[in-house]
Protein backbone atom coordinates (compact mmCIF):
# COMPACT_ATOMS: atom_id res chain seq x y z
CA UNK A 1 0.00 0.00 0.00
CA UNK A 2 3.09 2.14 0.61
CA UNK A 3 4.29 2.07 -3.16
CA UNK A 4 0.42 2.96 -3.73
CA UNK A 5 0.59 6.00 -2.33
CA UNK A 6 3.33 7.14 -3.98
CA UNK A 7 1.92 6.01 -7.46
CA UNK A 8 -1.30 7.71 -7.18
CA UNK A 9 -0.06 11.08 -5.55
CA UNK A 10 1.94 11.20 -8.30
CA UNK A 11 -0.69 10.41 -10.95
CA UNK A 12 -3.65 12.87 -8.55
CA UNK A 13 -0.86 15.83 -8.55
CA UNK A 14 0.13 14.91 -12.73
CA UNK A 15 -4.04 15.23 -13.28
CA UNK A 16 -4.05 18.26 -11.67
CA UNK A 17 -1.30 20.29 -13.39
CA UNK A 18 -2.50 18.58 -17.05
CA UNK A 19 -5.85 17.23 -16.89
CA UNK A 20 -8.85 18.99 -17.87
CA UNK A 21 -11.28 19.28 -14.75
CA UNK A 22 -13.92 17.52 -16.54
CA UNK A 23 -11.79 14.63 -17.11
CA UNK A 24 -12.76 11.14 -16.21
CA UNK A 25 -10.52 8.50 -14.07
CA UNK A 26 -10.90 5.15 -13.94
CA UNK A 27 -8.89 3.38 -11.33
CA UNK A 28 -8.33 -0.38 -11.98
CA UNK A 29 -5.00 -1.43 -9.61
CA UNK A 30 -6.41 -2.79 -6.42
CA UNK A 31 -6.88 -1.88 -3.77
CA UNK A 32 -8.99 0.21 -6.37
CA UNK A 33 -11.05 1.78 -4.07
CA UNK A 34 -8.39 2.87 -1.80
CA UNK A 35 -6.33 3.86 -4.93
CA UNK A 36 -9.18 5.96 -6.21
CA UNK A 37 -9.45 8.02 -2.91
CA UNK A 38 -5.79 8.79 -3.10
CA UNK A 39 -5.52 10.04 -6.58
CA UNK A 40 -8.40 12.34 -6.15
CA UNK A 41 -7.24 13.36 -2.94
CA UNK A 42 -3.95 15.22 -5.29
CA UNK A 43 -5.68 16.06 -8.02
CA UNK A 44 -7.71 18.56 -6.09
CA UNK A 45 -8.74 20.66 -9.02
CA UNK A 46 -10.96 17.94 -10.40
CA UNK A 47 -14.59 16.61 -8.79
CA UNK A 48 -15.03 13.83 -6.97
CA UNK A 49 -17.31 12.30 -8.76
CA UNK A 50 -14.91 11.97 -12.21
CA UNK A 51 -13.45 9.35 -9.92
CA UNK A 52 -14.30 5.38 -9.84
CA UNK A 53 -12.79 2.85 -9.57
CA UNK A 54 -12.73 -1.22 -11.14
CA UNK A 55 -15.67 -1.42 -8.37
CA UNK A 56 -18.29 -0.02 -11.07
CA UNK A 57 -17.75 -3.10 -12.95
CA UNK A 58 -19.06 -5.16 -9.59
CA UNK A 59 -21.81 -2.20 -8.96
CA UNK A 60 -23.34 -2.92 -12.24
CA UNK A 61 -23.44 -6.47 -11.90
CA UNK A 62 -24.93 -6.31 -8.46
CA UNK A 63 -27.17 -3.25 -10.37
CA UNK A 64 -28.03 -5.98 -13.49
CA UNK A 65 -28.79 -8.85 -10.84
CA UNK A 66 -31.16 -7.22 -8.40
CA UNK A 67 -32.92 -5.09 -11.22
CA UNK A 68 -33.45 -8.90 -12.82
CA UNK A 69 -34.78 -10.04 -9.66
CA UNK A 70 -37.70 -7.19 -9.29
CA UNK A 71 -38.10 -7.11 -12.82
CA UNK A 72 -37.13 -3.86 -13.26
CA UNK A 73 -34.39 -1.83 -15.94
CA UNK A 74 -30.86 -1.87 -14.80
CA UNK A 75 -31.12 2.22 -14.63
CA UNK A 76 -33.94 2.19 -12.12
CA UNK A 77 -31.72 0.45 -9.30
CA UNK A 78 -29.80 3.33 -7.12
CA UNK A 79 -27.51 3.35 -4.25
CA UNK A 80 -25.80 -0.11 -4.54
CA UNK A 81 -22.46 0.09 -2.54
CA UNK A 82 -19.83 -2.00 -3.00
CA UNK A 83 -17.66 -2.34 -0.04
CA UNK A 84 -14.13 -3.75 -0.28
CA UNK A 85 -12.47 -4.24 -3.55
CA UNK A 86 -13.03 -5.92 -6.77
CA UNK A 87 -12.06 -9.43 -5.52
CA UNK A 88 -13.95 -12.16 -4.07
CA UNK A 89 -14.02 -10.57 -0.59
CA UNK A 90 -16.16 -7.73 -1.72
CA UNK A 91 -19.34 -7.14 -0.41
CA UNK A 92 -22.68 -5.84 -2.45
CA UNK A 93 -24.55 -4.05 -0.15
CA UNK A 94 -28.53 -3.07 -1.42
CA UNK A 95 -28.93 -1.99 2.42
CA UNK A 96 -29.60 1.49 0.94
CA UNK A 97 -31.09 0.96 -2.65
CA UNK A 98 -34.70 1.28 -3.80
CA UNK A 99 -34.30 -2.28 -4.34
CA UNK A 100 -33.87 -3.63 -0.85
CA UNK A 101 -38.48 -3.97 0.04
CA UNK A 102 -38.36 -5.86 -3.06
CA UNK A 103 -36.23 -9.11 -1.99
CA UNK A 104 -35.97 -11.54 0.47
CA UNK A 105 -33.06 -11.36 2.80
CA UNK A 106 -32.28 -14.88 2.36
CA UNK A 107 -31.66 -14.25 -1.01
CA UNK A 108 -30.02 -10.72 -0.52
CA UNK A 109 -27.32 -12.16 2.10
CA UNK A 110 -26.80 -15.78 0.26
CA UNK A 111 -27.22 -16.17 -3.56
CA UNK A 112 -26.73 -12.16 -3.83
CA UNK A 113 -23.57 -11.37 -2.12
CA UNK A 114 -21.80 -14.79 -3.16
CA UNK A 115 -23.04 -14.52 -6.94
CA UNK A 116 -22.03 -10.67 -7.40
CA UNK A 117 -18.67 -11.37 -5.06
CA UNK A 118 -17.39 -14.33 -7.33
CA UNK A 119 -18.26 -13.30 -10.64
CA UNK A 120 -15.05 -11.89 -11.94
CA UNK A 121 -13.22 -15.27 -10.79
CA UNK A 122 -16.58 -17.08 -12.23
CA UNK A 123 -15.68 -15.13 -15.76
CA UNK A 124 -11.75 -16.13 -15.64
CA UNK A 125 -12.29 -19.74 -14.91
CA UNK A 126 -14.78 -19.80 -17.50
CA UNK A 127 -12.16 -18.06 -20.08
CA UNK A 128 -9.61 -19.78 -18.70
CA UNK A 129 -7.50 -16.51 -18.88
CA UNK A 130 -7.98 -13.56 -17.17
CA UNK A 131 -8.65 -10.05 -19.14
Amino acid sequence: LKANVSIFRDQGEALDKVAKRDVKVIVVGNPANTNALICSHFAKSIPKENFTALTRLDELRAKAMAAIKIGKNVSDIKKVIIWGNHSNTQFPDLQASNALGHVDDAWRKGEFVQTVSKRGAAIIQARKLSS
